[in-house]
């Protein structure tokens, strides 16, 4: 991919974790597709695992070198050392490319990270915030940040009702604004998104404009973001971008070629299955009851249980169901819902595998358990209507008969015709916002011309 002219030089700092690394690393090859050096910044403990072609990677400190955050152990340690190390070696970063042909024209950072912006100012280039969760979210807590709205929210008796977003229901926010004092830590990471914010030169969100451009709108005078995704690899969207099939991440190691094995000898659209994603930790009664709802839902399954949880599966489940189903540590997730044996996705409906489901056009059961999960799983059911969603018990369990029940209405039942015509419809919005002349590629396309426009400039 050789482009002569120099466009800019964009540096991407991701929050070090799968689901902010993924859609941050898309990004930068979206803008290396259109002729402008792109460089994923990530710490020395993620820096081995990022592989993407055109894509320049170089470490930057969290001060936990070894062992990313599980070195570090709390999330208040983790996140001031990050700040501290973080900016300076990002500053070090910038500067090492400064009296290069290729110096730093401008700094995309993960919103979690908002100190990236004054290192961005402090060398004189230009910062830009990158929101990894939908424009819903965003819209609810920019209004916490600037005071529109008090914690706790405790909408039980009616629905919080703002502009451009639906009545949502208190089972429908996310659990930081319920429970301010139950994860402290991340609901000031969550706010701290929202303090330098109009410092920012750009604000971008990994969503588009047919799914959430009314949300976008009702909260725009605060959050005035450019709706960019989705940011999912080209081949499942408009192929635009050459053997772009994975994101060119993974913290785990995949078991794809084994699970496409697997999959080939199954029916069209029968196989369920089943990914909670790279954070959530589900109770052993909650794996018992998921398993018990494959065995007697007599479906076919691909269940996703990272080798930190393999200790949870009943060992009953392992030994009786081999014919069913098959149980691995980590794949592929886009491979997996590529395939046409795939006919439905239990996930926890955390954003980018909403968006994944969303773009590949696969009806999805939600199962959410923290944080955004919940205003997600409103959407896919509600808005959308591309699922449905699992309802929880007073013990907050979802039980086997909940579970069997979501599956056969969006594998079998009538509503699930509803269902699978939504998904197919949005695929196509999806493809469409990305592909040339969309909503998003005109978004990504504008920021480009500005950057040549600097270059120039400078130049």
């Amino acid at each position: 991919m050789e482009h002569k002219q120099f466009k800019g030089h964009v540096i991407l700092l991701p929050y070090p974790s799968q689901g902010h690394i993924n859609p941050l690393l898309q990004f930068a090859k979206r803008l290396a597709s259109k002729g402008v050096k792109a460089t994923l910044a990530t710490t020395h403990y993620t820096v081995n695992s990022i592989c993407a072609a055109h894509i320049g990677v170089e470490p930057i400190s969290d001060g936990f070198d070894e062992g990313g955050f599980s070195q570090a152990g709390n999330v208040d340690f983790y996140l001031k050392s990050f700040k501290e190390e973080g900016s300076r070696s990002l500053s070090q970063l910038i500067q090492k490319f400064k009296d290069s042909s290729t110096s730093v024209t401008c700094v995309v950072y993960d919103s979690f990270l908002p100190w990236a912006l004054d290192v961005a100012k402090q060398h004189g280039i230009y910062g830009a915030s990158f929101f990894t969760n939908s424009a819903a979210v965003c819209s609810i807590f920019s209004r916490i940040h600037h005071g529109r709205l008090a914690l706790p929210l405790t909408p039980e008796s009616k629905p919080l009702m703002l502009p451009g977003l639906p009545p949502l229901n208190f089972r429908d926010l996310p659990t930081f604004l319920r429970f301010p004092d139950s994860y402290p830590a991340y609901l000031a990471m969550k706010l701290s998104q929202y303090s330098n914010l109009n410092e920012a030169d750009w604000v971008f969100d990994n969503t588009f404009e047919d799914l959430e451009g009314k949300e976008a709108k009702g909260v725009s005078e605060l959050w005035q973001a450019k709706l960019i995704g989705p940011m999912v690899p080209s081949a499942y969207l408009d192929e635009r971008i050459k053997g772009d099939r994975g994101y060119g991440s993974s913290l785990w190691k995949p078991l794809s070629e084994e699970c496409m094995e697997w999959l080939e000898t199954k029916p069209s659209q029968s196989v369920v299955y089943i990914s909670f994603g790279s954070m959530v930790s589900l109770t052993e009664e909650e794996t018992e009851e998921i398993a018990r709802a494959l065995e007697e839902s007599n479906l076919h399954y691909l269940w996703i249980v990272r080798e930190t949880e393999q200790k949870k599966l009943p060992k009953w489940f392992l030994e009786s169901n081999k014919e069913k189903g098959m149980v691995v540590t980590w794949c592929n997730q886009l491979e997996m819902l590529a395939h046409p044996a795939v006919g439905c996705f239990v996930t926890h409906c955390g954003w980018n595998s909403t968006l994944e489901g969303l773009s590949l056009g696969v009806p999805m059961v939600g199962v959410p358990k923290w944080a955004d999960q919940l205003t997600d799983a409103k959407f896919v059911e509600e808005i959308w209507r591309i699922g449905v969603r699992a309802k929880e018990d007073e013990e907050g369990v979802v039980r086997r008969q909940e579970l069997i029940k979501c599956l056969k209405e969006v594998m079998e039942g009538e509503r699930g015709k509803d269902i699978k015509s939504n998904a197919n419809k949005w695929k196509e919005l999806a493809k469409k916002a990305i592909s040339e002349g969309g909503s998003s590629d005109e978004c990504i396309n504008k920021f480009v011309q500005h950057l040549m426009a600097i270059v120039e400039q400078i130049n």
